[in-house]
């Protein structure tokens, strides 16, 4: 397992996160989206990079009050099962309680069998679906949540 040091991005890091979305969703955003997100107070991204600092993947947030939203998570092929969106996933929900945030909730492809297992094993829960909320292909969501208030 890889050592991960999570960081917050900034606005040079949006060429690379562009890439990286172009290799993970089917209708990725562009650097302009990416840029744009970055400047907005409340979305939060956050870097999962290895010691020498090559980026492994990023997390997404959007927050409303005490409520978060999972926009996405994301890991090059090459650091995929080595503990880069657990490190993400782990310091998210770490900074979600510092935040004052009740829950942070996500949408995943029902049929994205290993991010089900990666986020049940990282406590959250299904709460619903969204029937075919995807496209390319259309599939259903599986809605899933983990509480960080008692």
């Amino acid at each position: 397992m890889a050592d991960f040091r999570i960081e917050p991005a900034v606005p040079g890091d949006a060429p690379r996160l562009a890439e990286l979305e172009a290799l993970c969703f089917p209708e990725p955003r562009s650097r302009a989206a990416l840029l744009d997100e970055l400047s907005d107070p409340g979305r939060h991204l956050l870097l999962a990079a290895r010691r020498e600092g090559e980026l492994a993947g990023y997390v997404g947030l959007e927050y409303v009050l005490d409520e978060g939203y999972i926009t996405d998570v994301a890991v090059f092929p090459r650091f995929r099962r080595q503990g880069a969106a657990r490190a993400l996933l782990t310091e998210l929900a770490r900074r979600g309680r510092a935040m004052g945030l009740s829950f942070l909730t996500l949408e995943v492809r029902a049929g994205n069998a290993p991010a089900i297992a990666l986020y049940h094993g990282a406590g959250y829960r299904e709460v619903g679906r969204r029937r075919n909320f995807y496209r390319s292909p259309a599939e259903d969501a599986v809605l899933m949540t983990l509480w960080l208030a008692e």
